[in-house]
């Protein structure tokens, strides 16, 4: 009885799913140590009464106790106020950015150039940003309130030191800073669009007014609705610029959930507290979400 004596050997398919599996094994491996097992541990440490520099012996079960303290919690809900008005910024910047990629798409030759100038504020760092707006902010020196001084307006706001005007001057900056990106994506929906529509319609005898209403805003309501869904989660996550600016001040008037949450786990040690926030953060933004995707039947044209 002979012994087959050659050597084992994968077939072609089997040897590209194993070649296939070692090229995407180290953006798994990434994604579940530093994403995955996060959130399952937050999730699990949201029900704890636990502080992480104690250790993980001092880990207590608590059940629903945060939960019922968070939502007697003036400060959280005042970060969620807060993050509710931030979300206005979304619909300001998608106007304002429709607008202005229309322009530059139909109306300025040099494109290129005006698409570097508004999306450079998008690619810049968000301290660098922060600063130059500090500055421009500032209460008695800033180039702003100089200009309302010499316009006649004696006792201009204080704008970040200022309760009532903090958060709007933060919104105004977030609006600046994510212009860019929005007309870049608009710009490339617009182009999209094709030109036969708009000569139909121009031989049908269509105002302006009724090829944006009729054509444009069906044609790109994709692209509006993935900058509204993107842009919603944004507001939610906003961070670094409120870190920058007011560290959640003056009297909590910019303090949203993300920056609460900052607090909570690591200048108050309340780490099980927080990750109860994280919890109700990732709930908010899922419930938005959903109601996005099952409205967006009936008015995305895709």
């Amino acid at each position: 009885m002979r012994r087959n004596n050659r050597p084992f050997r994968l077939s072609m398919n089997a040897r590209e799913q194993v070649a296939g599996y070692l090229f995407v094994a180290p953006l798994m491996i990434g994604l579940i140590v530093l994403s995955l097992i996060p959130v399952i541990a937050s999730l699990l440490l949201s029900f704890t009464n636990w502080n992480f520099v104690a250790g993980i012996e001092a880990i207590r079960f608590s059940g629903l106790e945060n939960f019922e303290k968070l939502f007697h919690d003036s400060s959280f809900l005042k970060s969620l106020v807060n993050n509710l008005i931030f979300v206005v910024t979304v619909p300001v910047t998608m106007i304002l950015a429709l607008v202005l990629a229309i322009a530059i798409d139909k109306h300025v030759y040099i494109k290129n150039l005006f698409k570097v100038i508004y999306f450079l504020p998008y690619i810049s760092s968000v301290v660098a940003v922060a600063m130059v707006w500090q500055v421009l902010f500032h209460p008695s020196l800033g180039p702003v309130n100089s200009t309302l001084m010499s316009l006649g307006i004696d006792n201009p706001p204080k704008w970040l030191a200022d309760i009532k005007f903090a958060l709007p001057s933060l919104m105004m900056i977030q609006v600046w800073i994510m212009l860019g990106y929005n007309i870049i994506i608009y710009i490339a929906g617009l182009q999209s669009i094709p030109r036969d529509l708009y000569e139909a319609a121009e031989i049908d005898g269509a105002n302006a007014w009724v090829k944006f209403r009729r054509i444009t805003v069906p044609c790109i309501s994709p692209t509006t609705f993935f900058l509204l869904v993107t842009g919603i989660i944004g507001t939610f996550k906003i961070f670094d610029l409120i870190q920058v600016l007011t560290q959640g001040g003056p009297a909590n008037s910019t303090t949203v959930i993300v920056y609460e949450l900052y607090d909570t786990a690591f200048v108050q040690l309340k780490t099980g507290y927080a990750s109860s926030m994280a919890l109700i953060l990732f709930l908010i933004c899922l419930l938005i979400t959903t109601l996005q995707m099952a409205a967006q039947k009936k008015w995305v044209n895709y």
